[in-house]
């Protein structure tokens, strides 16, 4: 009985997406089965490429609380900004009330991680 694991991610520029994959890949191979989901965007297409932002991980399945009930475990891979999560990952995190409040996620197994700047 292989536990199910989400990766959530927030990759504006992709570092932390390839993070993602290669923790993916490490969880395979442990014996997971494993989904890549994408926090979805809260900046328009405009403004994302003002910002020279290349459209990371189009293809990835969006997150979603109803989504994360599905899984025994959720990872969560996100920049910081300034010492905070980017806004895109609040706004997922403040839309899964439903399972906060029911405690949905007392069965799953949550960490994060976090890119580090040397």
């Amino acid at each position: 009985n292989n536990p199910k694991v989400a990766i959530v991610y927030y990759s504006m520029y992709g570092h932390i997406r390839e993070l993602a994959l290669q923790e993916k890949k490490g969880l395979e191979e442990a014996g997971c089965l494993v989904d890549i989901l994408r926090c979805p965007e809260t900046l328009s297409d405009d403004v994302l490429a003002k910002m020279g932002a290349p459209g990371v991980g189009k293809d990835d399945e969006l997150a979603s609380g109803d989504k994360l009930e599905a899984y025994d475990g959720i990872m969560f891979g996100l920049p910081t900004r300034f010492g905070m999560a980017p806004a895109q990952m609040k706004a997922l995190m403040d839309s899964m009330g439903k399972q906060w409040q029911s405690g949905g996620e007392n069965e799953s197994m949550v960490t994060g991680r976090d890119q580090i700047d040397l």
